[in-house]
């Protein structure tokens, strides 16, 4: 379903992405109508850029298959164009170890989110699985899979975390924790299944996907008015925001949706074909 929609590109658009629940599905599935429609644009001239809350290193190769011009990566720290780094901000060494310290103490699984790779705790896949629902040896299969690359976690910790995210459990008091790391990290909550939240994050102070896209737009000299931006989430809200057109998803919030230009259809259902077609970015996927 969509709401009344803008009017149709009449010159070329960059198009930010995000990528769970917008280009993927929570199943981590690909839609075919979805990639011919990234395609599609790219040919007719449009740019396509991922922003999404992964790092470098969850950009696995079927997405940059796609041909996409380039990536705003966890949640804004990361921003490359055309193999260009544009700009990477990482989490002070310092902060990293207190994290760590406390998802160890209160035993959770947890996993850094850096460009070089991603790094978990041994319980990662345990908690994580518990987290979505899905506890037992089929729900830690589907994590692992979610992770293929996934590092173990040495006592040297990585010097180029961009955040830290951990599976919650009931009772975890998120609010009391932001209230720990005041003033050194943001502390926030985000959902792989859409029905969530099922998992915590420790990120960067002043980074979010809507900052980063404007670091974007002043290094391609495109005006973000011209900008489409497109999400699910609440994480998406920013880049909803400051874009010129904001699209949500049919599976986003309702405060995301009422925050939007347009709506369109569900992942599953090619809401992201459908909304590339109604804004004119395509024409017959």
């Amino acid at each position: 379903m969509t709401n009344t929609a803008p009017a149709p590109a009449a010159s070329p658009r960059v198009v930010l992405l995000d990528i769970d629940g917008t280009l993927v599905t929570y199943d981590l599935i690909l839609p075919a109508s979805a990639a011919a429609a990234v395609r599609e644009a790219r040919a007719s001239g449009h740019r396509v850029y991922l922003c999404t809350g992964r790092s470098r290193a969850e950009i696995y190769p079927h997405l940059w298959d796609l041909g996409v011009d380039g990536l705003i990566g966890g949640n804004g720290s990361y921003i490359e164009d055309a193999g260009q780094v544009v700009q990477h901000q990482v989490m002070a060494p310092e902060v990293v170890a207190e994290a760590v310290g406390w998802l160890d103490a209160e035993d959770l699984g947890y996993y850094l989110e850096c460009n070089s790779g991603l790094y978990g705790s041994p319980q990662l896949l345990e908690r994580a699985a518990a987290a979505i629902g899905r506890p037992g040896a089929e729900g830690e299969r589907f994590v692992a899979d979610a992770f293929p690359d996934l590092l173990p976690l040495a006592d040297d910790l990585p010097d180029d975390v961009n955040k830290i995210s951990f599976a919650l459990r009931p009772g975890l008091d998120v609010d009391a924790l932001a209230v720990r790391f005041a003033g050194r990290a943001g502390v926030d909550t985000w959902s792989a299944t859409g029905a969530g939240p099922e998992f915590g994050e420790f990120g960067q102070l002043g980074v979010h996907k809507g900052a980063a896209i404007i670091t974007l737009a002043a290094h391609l000299g495109v005006p973000v008015g011209e900008m489409i931006g497109v999400g699910d989430a609440r994480s998406d809200q920013e880049m909803i925001a400051v874009c010129g057109i904001g699209v949500a998803m049919g599976n986003a919030p309702d405060d995301v949706k009422a925050a939007a230009d347009l709506v369109t259809d569900r992942v599953e259902e090619d809401g992201l074909a459908r909304a590339f077609r109604r804004l004119g970015l395509i024409v017959s996927t």
